[in-house]
């Protein structure tokens, strides 16, 4: 079997470099046959090289990195009839995916090891117009935190360089009229903003929603309905009080197999995909059910299963609204 490992020089304060000859035993040991592919600078470096990796027949590709290397690498493969395993190499700033797989993120040799066991998880990707997401997506005032943030200041600062740029925004968040449409119904009215999640983990906290189960077919969907910094403030608050969120007053809870937004005023609805710019104007949210494979260290996830009725209906009324 070959493994091509797609490595950010620069994540992890440069730590990946120095432990990157280890990492190749360790897989080597595996039984993979492993070479490298350093990122550059160049718009979508990890994503090529992840489509022609896969082109080539890799079995296994290995992003080695941040969340923003994670995800480019899951875009390079998503689009392909043919889609290799995935390992990962926590190595950013908050390394969501990881946290949610429980991958090691501390220690990127115990991560390595995970690869190596060979867990397979089949996992949701989130389809966004024509671009992909296995974590996050988010739209309106504070999506663009993530991507706002220069590499070198995240790199000096790690999480405290995104809670001060929070703190920064938050005076500036206003209410936008929006129109979300979910399996469930339709939203029109003021928020702030919305996430579509997939995964538990957000920013770093990792009880975004307590009854997600990843790859399930299902989107978590929240809609912030207020612009108010102190409700805003109760909000996150409750977060990190185990899930307290879902019961607030000012937020939509909603599981979900595609989701459509679009701003209904002025205001643009800037959109963040696994913390990369998205683009901004309607967009439209598929979900699809156990499209990769990646190699973690949880149970907490869906099996594989046959589609039933209600799965196949729910794709047939995904289909109609991309006519």
């Amino acid at each position: 079997m070959r493994a091509r490992v797609i490595y950010n020089p620069v994540s992890g304060r440069e730590q990946i470099t120095k432990y990157l000859v280890a990492i190749l035993r360790i897989l080597e040991e595996a039984g993979y046959e492993t070479s490298t592919y350093e990122t550059t600078p160049e718009p979508r470096s990890a994503a090529k090289e992840a489509t022609r990796a896969a082109l080539e027949g890799f079995e296994l590709i290995v992003a080695a990195g941040g969340d923003g290397t994670v995800s480019e690498v899951i875009n390079g493969i998503s689009n392909l009839p043919k889609r290799p395993l995935i390992g990962i190499i926590p190595a950013g700033t908050t390394n969501d995916l990881a946290r949610s797989l429980k991958i090691p993120r501390g220690d990127l040799l115990e991560a390595a090891k995970v690869i190596a066991k060979g867990q397979a998880i089949p996992m949701d990707v989130g389809k966004a117009n024509d671009k992909y997401f296995v974590n996050i997506a988010a739209g309106g005032y504070l999506s663009d935190i993530t991507y706002g943030i220069p590499p070198r200041l995240k790199g000096a600062f790690g999480y405290l360089a995104y809670l001060i740029k929070g703190a920064e925004k938050l005076p500036l968040v206003k209410p936008i009229k929006m129109r979300i449409e979910h399996e469930a119904g339709v939203f029109v009215g003021e928020a702030s903003m919305y996430f579509v999640a997939l995964t538990k983990s957000v920013g770093g906290i990792e009880n975004i929603d307590p009854y997600m189960l990843m790859g399930n077919g299902l989107f978590t969907l929240f809609i912030i309905k207020t612009a108010s910094i102190f409700e805003i403030l109760q909000i996150l608050g409750m977060i990190i009080q185990n899930g307290k969120h879902i019961t607030h007053p000012k937020v939509e809870y909603i599981h979900t197999s595609f989701v459509t937004a679009e701003s209904l005023d002025q205001q643009p609805l800037l959109l963040n995909l696994d913390g990369e710019f998205g683009g901004t104007g309607p967009v439209t949210f598929r979900n699809l059910h156990q499209h990769i494979r990646i190699l973690g260290n949880t149970t907490d996830y869906a099996s594989p299963a046959e589609l039933n009725n209600h799965t196949a209906k729910l794709l047939k009324e995904i289909a109609n609204l991309e006519k």
